[in-house]
């Protein structure tokens, strides 16, 4: 008997080969070959949803949801997806698929079961190089260029139908192959089918029993039975149509705006602008500098990599889902702009080394997602002479955060003001009106906007209200290749350094970030040198010369100073803003308050803002919504003596 996981873990599913065909233990169940079920569920689910003509009906900038309990072996979202490419609209629209599973399979059973399935070869390539590590709670996987994007629940079904944020245009209920058995329809409670459900959305059951009936019934879908695929078999198929549900306004049905203004050309706001204009959405991107990656997005390397805390709590779930999910986005920029090397975090002091000690005591995660090493191999991972050992991430390592931004914005639906300095902004008959210094800066107008402006953020928030963000500043140190001895991955600690890197030059290293609390120098400083090297000497003694580490700098040393944003709780900040009743101001959003983690919440955090400005299901379940929420960061009025 095997023993129980530690979060945030998940136990996999136990599978059976029967004759080369997946089948769960303890299910006896005769399964269908990979051809019948492909052609079953072609049958029952894609012509019993009507989705030919229903994808090819979605609008530009239009989305269409896909909901599954369970995913299996993820054949039933690999069809979908060819369904959409067949029947799909030829403009920018996103088809959505959203999935809850107990009992995932592990990456290496995946690979084996899709092998079957050789004419969804290509897609399935593409979801296994992208499949989330065994670990609990949403995945978003963003896929053929975000015209496909998944949402994976790992965990307990209710627990999932209960923090997801989505309506579904269709569901498929005990859909996925391998499946447990016919109770699979009845995972969802009737309150959630009915909470994630809207007039018109279809649903398709292939147990056509008639206790499932009356569930379906009873959650407000009127349904019929239908043949199924095999002899002697039926489905059941039906339309939520509930009579005690109030009118839908007209408002809400017509289709989202589409016009967007991101405010800030940083790693927020480039990811931002581009994900938006993958969407089909017309996006102007507005900056102060002459060019993208200006500010604290402008230093020649950044380490991206998250400090998991002891407890998995929320704060932890949601550093862990910014890490997955970066490792995926900046998959497709590898050996351009994304350099993963690995990354060690030393235990570098004894605080340290006892914290790492609980945090491995207390948790369980996937060996490739980290792993705690000791000395030695940190040493034969990292190429550097250490003094510790640490938790080490292979799925890690270093970015080029101003090139990114430079590549992001290059996507035809952005229109760039750059050099437009805002002074106001201020809404007016239904639109934001955006005001720029000098009297030759043209009013920008748009139905929304995003204020992704780091440190400036709260200077341009249109509120009398005073807001909780404050400014930190961050020196880096660049280092001569030849002055040191270049480790061959990143190594953080009380510092990160990452390796010597310059295709066309002499190679430079990146030493840092110093954290001035009280400090508005915008120049770089020799003292602030002198701490990132000292900082750096006390973690990895051996790998500067001599001299360096005695505080003699070299004349070439040179560096960039950043201001981050952060919070008053240290966590970003991320969706619509709320006035000081609690209530949303309608089209006005935030994304910011990251502080060094910039890199490696910005991918997530600009998919969940995105998600949340076209009203396509969410990638953050509630639980994690809620810490990034902007109302938490009014100040609060004292009350009068």
């Amino acid at each position: 008997m095997s023993l129980p996981t530690v979060p945030p873990a998940i136990e996999p599913a136990q599978l059976n080969w029967h004759h080369g065909v997946p089948e769960l233990k303890h299910f006896s169940g005769a399964p269908l070959s990979a051809k019948n079920a492909l052609a079953a569920f072609h049958h029952e689910f894609i012509e019993h949803n009507d989705l030919p003509a229903r994808f090819a009906s979605i609008p530009v900038s239009g989305s269409f949801v896909v909901a599954q309990c369970g995913f299996g072996t993820g054949l039933n979202f690999l069809a979908t997806w060819q369904a959409w490419q067949v029947w799909g609209p030829s403009h920018a629209a996103t088809l959505h698929f959203v999935a809850s599973e107990p009992c995932p399979l592990t990456l290496q059973d995946l690979e084996k079961a899709l092998f079957l399935s050789p004419e969804l070869q290509d897609l399935a390539d593409e979801l296994i190089a992208c499949y989330p590590p065994l670990v609990r709670g949403a995945h978003r996987l963003v896929l053929a260029g975000g015209r496909v994007r998944l949402t994976l629940f790992f965990g307990d079904q209710q627990a999932a139908w209960n923090s997801l944020n989505f309506k579904a245009d269709a569901w498929f209920l005990d859909g996925a192959e391998p499946a447990p058995g016919p109770e699979l329809a009845q995972e969802i409670p009737t309150n959630q089918l009915r909470e994630h459900s809207k007039p018109g959305t279809t649903v398709s059951s292939c147990c056509a029993t008639e206790e499932t009936q009356s569930l379906l019934e009873s959650a407000g879908f009127r349904m019929r039975k239908t043949d199924g695929f095999k002899p002697n078999r039926e489905t059941l198929n039906g339309v939520f149509l509930p009579e005690n549900l109030p009118p839908v306004p007209p408002e809400t049905l017509e289709t989202h705006t589409n016009s967007v203004a991101v405010i800030g050309a940083g790693i927020a706001g480039c990811l931002l602008a581009n994900n938006l204009a993958h969407r089909g959405y017309a996006v102007t991107l507005i900056d102060a500098a002459n060019e993208p990656g200006s500010a604290a997005s402008g230093n020649l390397q950044g380490a991206m990599y998250v400090k998991l805390g002891v407890e998995f709590n929320h704060q932890t779930e949601l550093a862990l889902s910014a890490l997955t999910f970066s490792q995926r986005y900046y998959s497709p920029y590898r050996d351009q702009y994304w350099h993963p090397t690995g990354l060690i975090q030393l235990a570098w002091s004894d605080a340290e080394q006892s914290r790492q000690r609980r945090f491995i005591e207390r948790n369980q995660y996937p060996a490739d997602l980290l792993r705690p090493v000791s000395r030695e191999e940190a040493e034969i991972l990292t190429g550097a002479r250490l003094m510790s050992g640490g938790l080490w991430f292979p799925g890690c390592g270093w970015l080029e955060p101003a090139k990114l931004c430079k590549e992001l914005v290059l996507h035809r639906g952005i229109r760039k003001a750059f050099a437009y300095s805002v002074t106001q902004i201020q809404l007016s008959a239904g639109k934001w009106h955006i005001s720029g210094a000098g009297s030759d800066s043209p009013d920008i107008h748009s139905n929304q906007v995003v204020i992704c402006a780091g440190h400036l953020t709260p200077q341009l928030i249109p509120s009398p209200d005073t807001f909780r963000f404050k400014a930190i500043r961050g020196q880096v140190t660049h280092v001569p290749g030849s002055l040191i001895d270049s480790p061959r991955a990143v190594i953080c600690g009380a510092r990160y350094f990452n390796p010597a890197y310059g295709p066309h030059g002499e190679k430079v290293a990146v030493i840092g970030a110093t954290f001035d609390l009280h400090s508005d120098e915008p120049e770089p400083t020799i003292e602030s040198h002198r701490e990132n090297i000292r900082e750096l000497s006390s973690m990895v003694p051996n790998i500067l010369s001599e001299s360096m580490a005695t505080g003699d700098l070299p004349a070439q040393l040179a560096g960039r100073v950043g201001f981050r944003c952060t919070t008053h709780d240290y966590q970003p900040v991320a969706g619509p803003l709320c006035d000081s009743q609690g209530l949303e101001v309608e089209g006005l959003y935030l994304l910011t308050g990251m502080g060094s983690k910039g890199l490696t919440y910005a991918p997530l955090l600009a998919e969940f803002v995105a998600d949340q400005l076209t009203g396509q299901p969410c990638a953050l379940p509630m639980s994690l919504a809620k810490r990034v929420a902007t109302g938490r960061m009014r100040q609060k009025k004292l009350a009068p003596a």
